[in-house]
């Protein structure tokens, strides 16, 4: 079995002080994917690059505080790759590729278009850059699962005031087209609608700090596990957890009957 986990952390320093690596080590899995570490090595405590018996992996934005993704893995990887290979979203830590065997797992952070329009256009030019590669990386024979924080809702039932915020960035229709492009023909599968397709209040992952969004499930599915064809089709158990608040993100946790 291969059992993977998505998180966006919100902060790794902040999260750690929640006890996100003793839940994350009790789950005896073999990858953990992390996003928006805020932080850069030199923050990093040695329990941080060295977590428990799993193996650490970071890249880091250069800007201060600000995004990076992670991996920690239960077995030292063949190869690590940061980054997509575009200099303008390497320096912002939005990619970490690790592989064992034909395995690829990989990190991702795609941008956030809220806080301004500059920053929508910046991930509109990432989708546009992301999507090439996701169909190379479909094509490459190989087994490959993206997780992370991809910061589009893709349907209806994937957050709750849905009719709100279809002028908002992460339920765009722009945005919501290029997620059905990815799995209707780039040769991804949604991994958790394979289990779950109907799935609405239980699916939900983020919820706003505003008022009382978690509390009352006002929440957002923004945290996906895409798979090529053989991975997404030996998926056996996907699911979301609530008991513990780390950050603004649910993990999830998807289990495959994967050979690796």
């Amino acid at each position: 079995m291969l059992r993977i986990i998505t998180l966006n952390l919100n902060g790794i320093r902040s999260a750690w002080n929640k006890g996100v690596l003793p839940w994350a080590s009790a789950q005896n899995a073999d990858v953990v994917c992390l996003q928006e570490l805020k932080a850069q090595h030199a923050d990093l405590s040695d329990e941080m690059k060295a977590p428990g018996d799993l193996h650490a992996y970071y890249h880091c934005a250069e800007k201060k505080g600000y995004s990076g993704v992670g991996l920690w893995c239960r077995r030292p990887p063949d190869a690590v790759i940061e980054g997509t290979g575009d200099a303008e979203f390497d320096a912002e830590g939005r990619y970490l590729r690790a592989d064992f065997g034909k395995l690829s797992v990989i990190s991702l952070y795609l941008p956030s278009g809220s806080s301004s329009p500059e920053r929508q256009d910046a991930k509109f030019r990432f989708m546009d850059i992301f999507y090439p590669l996701l169909v190379e990386l479909a094509a490459s024979g190989r087994d490959v699962a993206v997780c992370g924080d991809w910061n589009i809702a893709h349907q209806e039932i994937d957050l709750k005031n849905w009719k709100s915020n279809r002028k908002n960035s992460g339920f765009l229709p722009e945005e919501r087209a290029w997620v059905s492009r990815v799995l209707e023909h780039g040769g991804w599968g949604d991994v958790y609608r394979r289990l779950h397709p109907a799935a609405t209040d239980d699916c939900y992952t983020w919820w706003s700090n505003r008022g009382q969004a978690r509390a009352n499930n006002v929440g957002w599915r923004l945290d996906y596990q895409l798979a090529t064809p053989a991975l997404a089709a030996s998926v056996r158990q996907a699911a979301v957890y609530k008991d513990q608040r780390f950050s603004d993100h649910a993990p999830l946790t998807i289990d495959y009957e994967y050979m690796w």
